[in-house]
């Protein structure tokens, strides 16, 4: 990834004047509260949202408040419209949105279905007009260590990760319910499997996964396993629950030469001196305790020297999606969520969901 840096803002380009769908958890608390803080790259034109305190609130910062979408995509002052409704609204949104000559940012999900993201990306092209998707989880700190360590080549090959997300939440809103895209598939499940095609570095050669409901409202599933296998032959395990009382690590990966966990802030690192150089084995098919003397084990007897460290979250680089789709929108800069990766998580979902009762 290449870092935005701050000399991106430049005197004289126009911050991007925006228009917020959306004001609950994610468009209010989420978005306008980090725009807010970037007067030199976004202004918060307008907003919609159906609920009259809402828009009430917005107007008594100073912006223009619309009951409905509609309405909202046809004001002429608005450059990007920033989907921030309930999931199951995305699709119609952001073809509203397009149609009315804006771009848009949507919040993840993209869509709800594979058929959908496509028709939503074939609509921006035939309109002349761009989207970026928000996956702003790609942007994690420890997320972005995680992937500096397995560059670094010192797990060596690395053949397996986990991924999980654990809580246990009796969770009773919209987001139980599948009518309006609830549902762990369609809530954590974009960012991290969004993580996992990354750090899969291959194109998905097979998926496994498993739905179930377990302890929320509603009837949308709230704990799910999805297996991906690279066609490179890693394998990345990811689970999302609201239903384990003890949580694991967010991260484990296995390598040739070591391994990683990583919980909260701290990552746990063991792994083979790299200045040591391994002897190169010859198997000897002997009985253990003749052929390997006072070992008298199945292991070659050779002494490893291992490193073992904790270390905090720290990456090198570190981006904030905001400084990117500035950078994309005025600037022309490459947009990190490139279009066929944002496609591709929702396929993924598609096939996690297929003949589940979650459809």
């Amino acid at each position: 990834m290449e870092q935005v840096e701050k000399s991106t803002v430049q005197t004289g380009i126009k911050p991007i004047r925006v228009g917020i769908a959306g004001l609950g958890r994610a468009g209010w608390n989420a978005h306008y509260g980090e725009l807010k803080h970037k007067p030199e790259q976004f202004i918060v034109t307008a907003v919609t949202d159906p609920i009259a305190l809402r828009r009430q609130i917005a107007e008594e910062h100073g912006i223009r408040a619309y009951e409905t979408i509609e309405e909202m995509v046809q004001d002429p002052d608005i450059e990007l419209v920033d989907i921030a409704t309930r999931s199951s609204d995305h699709y119609a949104h952001g073809m509203l949105a397009l149609a009315a000559g804006k771009d848009i940012q949507i919040e993840k999900p993209f869509a709800q279905t594979y058929e959908e993201a496509l028709e939503l990306s074939k609509a921006a092209e035939a309109y002349g007009r761009r989207i970026f998707i928000r996956h702003n989880r790609r942007f994690d700190a420890d997320f972005l260590h995680v992937c500096e360590i397995i560059a670094s080549g010192m797990l060596g090959n690395v053949y397996q990760i986990r991924l999980t997300r654990h809580n246990y939440q009796r969770r009773a809103d919209w987001q139980t319910i599948k009518a309006f895209g609830g549902g762990q598939l369609l809530n954590w499940g974009p960012h991290i499997i969004d993580h996992g095609l990354q750090l899969l570095e291959s194109p998905v050669k097979q998926v496994w996964s498993d739905l179930k409901h377990v302890v929320a409202a509603g009837d949308a599933e709230d704990h799910l396993k999805i297996i991906l296998r690279g066609e490179n032959g890693r394998i990345v395990d990811l689970e999302i629950s609201g239903g384990i009382a003890i949580n694991s690590p967010t991260y484990i990966v296995y390598g040739t030469r070591g391994a990683l966990s990583l919980t909260d802030n701290d990552i746990h690192l063991r792994y083979l001196d790299p200045n040591v150089p391994l002897a190169t084995l010859e198997v000897n098919p002997g009985t253990p305790g003749e052929a390997f003397g006072k070992t008298g084990t199945y292991e070659s007897g050779e002494q490893l020297v291992w490193i073992e460290e904790r270390i905090p979250v720290k990456p090198e680089k570190t981006f904030n999606i905001w400084d990117e789709l500035y950078a994309s929108y005025r600037l022309n800069h490459p947009f990190q969520i490139r279009m066929e990766e944002a496609l591709e998580v929702v396929r993924i979902i598609d096939e996690v969901k297929k003949g589940t009762i979650f459809q």
